[in-house]
């Protein structure tokens, strides 16, 4: 493997950072707005679910004793 020095290096490094493409403030927004919703339905939809799963385990359980 070829080794690069230091100049090269950054000269390279600085290439590919300007091809690099952006997302505008509106993207950035949309997307950190999507993440929370995404969120809170995941955490709405494993709530219900542990809530039914300890509803039934505590119905078998209140069967044995």
């Amino acid at each position: 493997m070829a080794r690069t020095n230091p100049a090269q290096f950054i000269q390279q490094t600085r290439a590919e950072v300007s091809k690099v493409v952006w997302p505008t403030r509106r993207e950035v927004l949309l997307t950190t707005v999507m993440v929370f919703i995404m969120a809170a339905v995941f955490a709405t939809f494993f709530a219900l679910v542990d809530l039914l799963i300890r509803s039934g385990l505590e119905g078998v359980l209140s069967m044995f004793g």
